[in-house]
């Protein structure tokens, strides 16, 4: 669980967005003490963030949920039975990322905190939250300034830098990154998403966290950019749903929606055909594609980021549930010239010994590896890469040759190199092609009809042939 969250470990009531993951860490055992300023409870927590976050200078920073000494407070909502379900309860609210800074004349300090909220626009004022015993809380204190500098979703380092799981250079937290001042002299990260230069105005304490109530002195808004967000024990982006209600039947006699996940081979190769009879038929349905890995696609089914998603039948597990559309036979890739593309079908036996560049993404590799293990063999792995192109490119080039699904109309590389293909003269399963949506979950009126779309297609063999002739 990574430490967005961190020193204040206070989640701010923030809309939850859909988040796309980009980090997970994971720490050893230690627990936590955060705030939820809604009815402004107080909880010791226990066990959510697994390590102790400590800086080499021995300050403790707490990511949502690292502990500390218990206070009466804590001790009391402890007996309570509730600190545990109320930490994990917590633990699914979604929050913005922002490094607090302050600087004068009892010096210069920084801590990542997602314990930031806004109190009032008259006067403009905001409050954050946090540990008392952070070196950061008491240097803020006795300063009486600060600025709430909000991360962007790239600025990851910067985070775990000042929650004290990264080290600056030369020690210097503050060598992470460049930075400014307003009129408060409080350190401003010159690209942060929104920089709010403030004067504390109250300072009290509330169970294990020093509360800081601030008036905004002045500002800076940089208008490009996503924020860094914490939510589920992991930092993630906000995206936009674009007026998307998942699993929602679009207005009869409107204009409908339809969100659609595509595996990142299958999309060029299917989609844009699929897509134009589709719209061809119903020019009022809204659609957006999202392409995307295997794993990324069932997530987004789950998390109702879209409705519907186009992809293999590999590995999909029971939070799916699938509309077989066709098996489609892996074929042997090779550049223009090889001895073996003289053999009308190749044996896997025969490939065995050959180097091979393999399409290193889910279920792809493992589907390949599999057909190879069936037959008791171990192919010669030379290249590995996530790209369907590079595979050809490389494969083109005489780097060896590759099993693919999909089979592209051209038989030329990106950059104009011959290749040919070649049917497997073994029997091996077939990589079926599916159209999935979430288990158990009732489909909108506009992916229904998708769906049958895609099945009349495929029934009709109206789309491009993937087999090899």
């Amino acid at each position: 669980m990574p430490a967005a969250p961190l020193d204040g470990g206070l989640y701010a009531p923030v809309v939850a967005p859909s988040l796309r993951r980009e980090e997970r860490h994971e720490y050893r055992d230690h627990p936590g003490a955060w705030w939820a300023p809604a009815g402004w409870l107080a909880a010791r927590g226990a066990g959510l963030l697994r390590g102790a976050v400590s800086s080499p200078r021995g300050d403790v920073h707490n990511c949502p949920m690292t502990e500390h000494p218990t206070s009466a407070t804590g001790a009391a909502h402890g007996r309570d039975g509730n600190r545990a379900a109320f930490i994990e309860g917590m633990s699914h609210a979604a929050s913005t990322v922002s490094v607090v800074t302050t600087d004068g004349p009892h010096g210069r300090s920084g801590v990542t905190v997602s314990a930031m909220c806004s109190v009032s626009a008259d006067p403009p004022s905001l409050l954050v939250c946090v540990h008392h015993r952070s070196r950061a809380a008491e240097t803020i204190r006795a300063n009486g300034v600060l600025c709430v500098n909000l991360l962007r979703d790239e600025q990851v380092r910067v985070s775990d830098t000042f929650a004290g799981r990264l080290d600056g250079p030369g020690g210097d937290r503050f060598g992470c990154a460049e930075w400014a001042t307003l009129a408060t002299g409080a350190p401003v990260l010159v690209d942060a998403l929104v920089a709010f230069d403030c004067s504390v105005r109250h300072v009290f304490q509330w169970g294990s966290h020093l509360i800081f109530v601030a008036e905004v002195r002045d500002l800076a808004i940089h208008d490009t950019g996503l924020p860094l967000i914490y939510a589920n024990r992991a930092y993630g982006t906000a995206l936009a749903l674009r007026g998307f209600a998942p699993c929602a039947p679009a207005p009869v006699g409107g204009r409908g929606g339809l969100d659609v996940g595509c595996f990142v081979t299958l999309g060029p190769f299917l989609m844009p055909r699929l897509l134009a009879g589709f719209l061809h038929l119903a020019p009022e349905i809204d659609v957006h594609l999202h392409e995307g890995t295997q794993d990324a696609l069932v997530k987004g089914l789950v998390e109702r980021r879209f409705e519907l998603a186009l992809l293999y039948d590999v590995g999909l597990g029971a939070s799916v549930e699938v509309e077989p559309l066709a098996d489609v036979a892996p074929h042997v890739l090779l550049p223009e010239g090889h001895p073996l593309a003289r053999e009308p079908a190749l044996t896997l036996a025969a490939l065995a010994s050959e180097p091979m560049v393999l399409l290193d993404i889910a279920p792809s590799r493992d589907y390949v590896r599999g057909l190879f293990r069936d037959a008791g063999l171990e192919p010669t792995i030379r290249f590995l890469s996530p790209s369907f192109e590079m595979v050809r490119g490389m494969v083109a080039h005489g780097f060896g040759y590759s099993l693919l699904v999909t089979k592209p109309a051209n038989s030329m590389s990106y950059d104009g190199q011959a290749l040919v293909s070649r049917p497997i003269a073994d029997p091996v399963r077939p990589g079926r092609v599916v159209v999935a949506h979430a288990a158990q979950r009732p489909l909108s009126s506009a992916a229904r009809r998708f769906v049958t779309h895609c099945r009349t297609c495929f029934e009709r063999d109206t789309l491009p042939d993937p087999t090899p002739r």
